[in-house]
Parts: C-alpha cells; structure tokens; sequence
C-alpha cells in the first residue's frame, strides 16, 4: 500500500478518472476510522475540480433490516459482514459499472432510527467518480474477496486500535449509551469487527491514516 494524504488521493484519483466514463474508488476501513467524514472531504475536494465530479456510495445501506436480524438472532451483531445484503451491494455495484453510465438509485442508511432507506439517494449518470464507503469492501472472507475486481482504485483508512475505540466509544455515547449498554455494544460487536477489518483485509492500491484528522 502506498501512503497518501488526502491532497495526494485527490490528484491520484482525478489522474486516474482521465479518459474513464466512470470510476469506482473502494474507501475501506474498520468501523470508527472516519470513512463518512474522509468521504465527504474528499468529494468536496474533487467536485471543487469540476462540480459534480464525485459522489459518494455508502456500504451502509444494505444492513439488513432489525425484523430480518431479529428473526435470524442476529441484531446484537449488527454491523458484521453476515448482517448486510451482500448480494444486492454486489448487484448495485455491477449496475454502477454499466457502460454507459445511468442514473442508480441507491438506499441510505439512516443511523438515528436504525433503518435503510430505500431509494435515499440518486447517483446521477454524470457522476465520473463514485467514492464506495464502507468497512468490509477488502475483506478478505467468502464473497466479500470478490468485491475487490469491481473497484478500480482501492483505499485503506488507517488509525491505532486505540484511536478507533476512542471514537467508537464517543460515537455510542452521542445516542445515550452508558455502562453495560456500552460494554455489550462495544466488546460484543463493535470491536471484534474493527478487529475483523484490521487483521483480515486485502492490501489497498493506498493507506490513508486518519489518525488527528477526523
């Protein structure tokens, strides 16, 4: 993996999009390294070369539902890699691939009711560089390796385990988490799955920490 800063990434992907109808850029990494907030900066930074350049692709929105994990038994583990409808990702995927581009319609994950939001958002045909965000996009496991052919650049956000746990922490006391609450939520799902990312993921193409900038 090559380190990056963000500038780099941006000029390396605006290199790389030359000439292309389309280009999907993987943006990787355990859960609390900052891939939401890294997106957005640096679609902000490609769309200031030519608006509407970029947009962004949340992994996110193919949880499956909380009565589908439920019946399953699977709702305290939401967020691991069998809880999302990895079929329907990889279908969408393939549709953003298709030459020439159309408008896709994608769903969107809606943290503050639990819930995927179907059609929450239209990737216009427009759209050269599609930023793919989420934390299992190099997993190197059954199926998810595969994702690996559909991206034509591939990232991986990078911070300490001790980073991430800080930020997980703060992000599950934002919506009331305290004590035992936190401790099932943390030791129960979370960090076994920023584990999971760290130490069981495909080489990227590029590494950017995150580490002092989320």
């Amino acid at each position: 993996m090559v380190p990056v800063t963000l500038e780099d990434l941006a000029e390396r992907l605006l290199g790389a999009a030359e000439g292309r109808t389309r280009l999907l850029a993987a943006l990787a990494g355990p859960p609390g390294v900052g891939k939401s907030t890294t997106a957005e900066h640096l679609v902000e930074r490609l769309n200031a070369a030519r608006p509407g350049l970029a947009a962004i692709f949340p992994m996110d929105g193919y949880h499956f539902d909380d009565l589908v994990l439920k019946e399953r038994g699977h709702r305290p583990r939401k967020g691991a890699p069998f809880t999302f409808d990895l079929d329907g990702f990889v279908a969408t995927l393939e549709r953003l691939r298709a030459d020439p581009p159309r408008d896709v319609a994608v769903p969107v994950f809606d943290r503050s009711i639990e819930i995927a939001r179907a059609g929450g958002r239209i990737l216009p045909a427009e759209t050269q560089i599609i930023l793919v965000e989420g934390n299992y996009l190099l997993l190197d496991e059954p199926g998810w390796r595969d994702l690996r052919a559909l991206f034509d650049v591939t990232i991986m956000l990078v911070a300490g385990e001790a980073v991430v746990e800080a930020r997980l922490t703060d992000r599950w006391r934002g919506f009331g988490y305290e004590g035992e609450e936190m401790v099932a939520k943390m030791e129960g799902n979370d960090l076994p799955n920023m584990r999971l990312v760290l130490h069981n993921s495909l080489p990227a193409d590029y590494a950017l920490s995150t580490e002092g900038t989320v």
